[in-house]
């Protein structure tokens, strides 16, 4: 009977000291995943504030609004929702960058590390939904969540072992390891519920990543292609066009594509008649010359504005534009029409056109 106390307590012993081995191995990859997350948080709550500052160029509600056009399974209708909705939005902001400066900084220390490695997976798995098909010239954003997911994933079933503050206050008080603080701090896992864990943990990560590469890039189970929405080359989607005998014109434009670095150039605008001859045109300059009244955008943050001889917006800008006659006593007949925007690159975009009532 005391042999086999005797081998129980050699063999827990030995399971505390194979967490505490794991906690060592995994030292590297907690640090950084917990920087990564403390540096989002810490520069807007402290190095860099005005990102959380409304009245602020860099509030982070532009950075939100230029994820919709390829945010994931309806992302992009929830983000509008909270830019039209200013405390939502706010609260969510400051909710989302508490998690990060938290979480991370717990992550790095080793306190509650199972929690926080569930927060970080959480929050990769919200950056995927919303940035994964960002980035220029590769799918970056995609790659920062794809890593985070799978690092989250493995701090999560090894918690923090040695050299954290979770060690420290199960040392201190050894009940802690068997209590709550076991699941949610970086106590000893039995080896078969850690064995399914990983397993359960290898295969969700494996299809969040391969589904959404293969949704962003292909190369799995189809051709490779440049992604649904390019991060890359600026795209506008006309709708809703109509216009006035006068020939003052009326349309809709939303930015949905291209990257986020630098506004999208319109700068010349045509109305074309149905056999597609140019009926009336507005130059650069009169772009540029529009006035305020001109732009009713649906959020107020990423807008459409006259620009430098031209109409300039930030990815995610939607608006209802209106121009006035470009020719003086025109009358327009009866008959079908098309707005097309011509960008900086020459890129055209059309969208049909009728007269108003």
């Amino acid at each position: 009977m005391t042999t086999t106390t005797l081998r129980s307590s050699g063999e827990i012993d030995r399971e505390i000291s194979g967490w505490r081995l794991v906690g060592i191995v995994l030292l590297c990859v907690r640090f950084v995943q917990g920087w990564i997350y403390w540096g989002g948080g810490s520069r807007r709550f402290i190095y860099a504030p005005s990102k959380l500052d409304p009245s602020a160029p860099h509030w982070m509600a532009n950075k939100f609004q230029t994820a919709m056009p390829g945010a994931l399974l309806g992302m992009e209708h929830v983000v509008s929702y909270m830019l039209q909705h200013f405390y939502l939005l706010y609260a969510g902001v400051i909710f989302f960058s508490a998690i990060e400066l938290f979480g991370g900084l717990f992550l790095m220390i080793g306190f509650l590390t199972r929690l926080s490695a569930l927060a970080s997976m959480g929050l990769s798995f919200a950056l995927m939904l919303l940035f994964g098909w960002q980035g220029a010239t590769c799918i970056d954003e995609w790659t920062m969540a794809a890593c985070n997911f799978g690092m989250g994933a493995t701090l999560f079933i090894g918690g923090a072992g040695a050299y954290s503050v979770d060690n420290w206050l199960m040392k201190r008080n050894p009940a802690l390891s068997r209590s709550w603080f076991r699941w949610l701090g970086s106590g000893a896992l039995p080896a078969s519920l850690a064995d399914r864990m990983g397993k359960i943990l290898l295969l969700v990560t494996a299809i969040f990543v391969v589904s959404t590469y293969n949704y962003y890039r292909g190369s799995v189970f189809g051709p490779f292609h440049g992604g649904p929405v390019s991060p890359a080359k600026h795209h506008v989607t006309l709708t809703e066009g109509s216009l006035h005998s006068d020939g003052a014109v009326r349309f809709h434009a939303y930015l949905d594509g291209g990257t986020a670095d630098v506004p999208a150039h319109i700068v010349r605008i045509h109305l074309l008649d149905s056999s597609g001859k140019i009926v009336e045109s507005w130059s650069g300059s009169a772009l540029g010359a529009l006035g305020k009244s001109a732009f009713s955008n649906d959020y107020a943050y990423n807008k459409f504005r006259s620009g430098l001889d031209s109409i300039e917006a930030e990815v995610g800008a939607k608006a209802t534009i209106t121009l006035p006659p470009a020719i003086s006593g025109l009358s327009l007949p009866p008959g079908e029409y098309s707005i097309e925007a011509v960008s900086i690159d020459a890129k055209k975009f059309t969208a049909g056109a009728k007269f108003s009532s």
